[in-house]
């Protein structure tokens, strides 16, 4: 073994080994502050706040198109809503308006009826008879008469008498005046209730 040691080529690899031993440890101790420094300045990874906040750390294209489809459907949604809310109110209105031409309809037909003048048969003989005497007095005795009378009685008894007679008594009733002011005025409600009146009776 000593004999080994002490060759020459033994000794040289030796010597070379424990050279390049202490070159190593020497290299690594010099770079050892180098490296902290390196590993101290080199970049964090940027840290994503809105995907944190989502749950997740990470985010793939697959994650994205899911989350814009969510965002398109909900997109839709809210326009649906829109429109089922637009449409109906629009129903709304027009409920509203059919409920007042409804309630215009059923007013006007009152009306009509109000001014539609119809003599029943149990007074039909009466009032027939009261117009053939009224036919024989002067204009100006029917207007004395007509004045103490309502509008339907006094309609139902110009029904039944002809124009020839019936226009004497409105000029004249135009020329008088009664409780309320002049005649003419009433001579006119008469006029449309007469006309109402007879319209009724026609066939259609």
């Amino acid at each position: 073994m000593m004999a080994k040691l002490k060759s020459p080529l033994v000794v040289t690899v030796l010597g070379v080994t424990i050279s390049v031993a202490l070159g190593v440890v020497l290299c690594w101790r010099a770079a050892q502050p180098l490296i902290a420094t390196a590993l101290a300045q080199r970049p964090k990874p940027a840290v994503d706040h809105e995907n944190k906040a989502k749950g997740w750390d990470f985010w793939t294209i697959e994650i994205e198109n899911l989350s814009n489809e969510l965002k398109e459907e909900r997109l839709q949604l809210h326009k649906r809503s829109d429109l089922l809310d637009q449409r109906e109110a629009r129903i709304l209105a027009e409920q509203k308006e059919l409920g007042k031409v409804r309630a215009d309809v059923e007013r006007l037909r009152r009306e009509i009826a109000e001014k539609v003048i119809e003599v029943s048969a149990d007074e039909a003989k009466n009032i027939r008879s009261l117009s053939q005497t009224y036919t024989n007095l002067s204009p100006k005795a029917v207007v004395a008469i007509f004045k103490e009378m309502d509008d339907m009685t006094t309609v139902k008894i110009l029904s039944l008498m002809k124009p020839d007679v019936i226009g004497p008594i409105f000029e004249e009733m135009s020329r008088s005046t009664g409780a309320d002011g002049p005649l003419a005025r009433r001579a006119a409600v008469l006029s449309e209730k007469l006309r109402l009146m007879k319209s009724a009776k026609s066939p259609s």
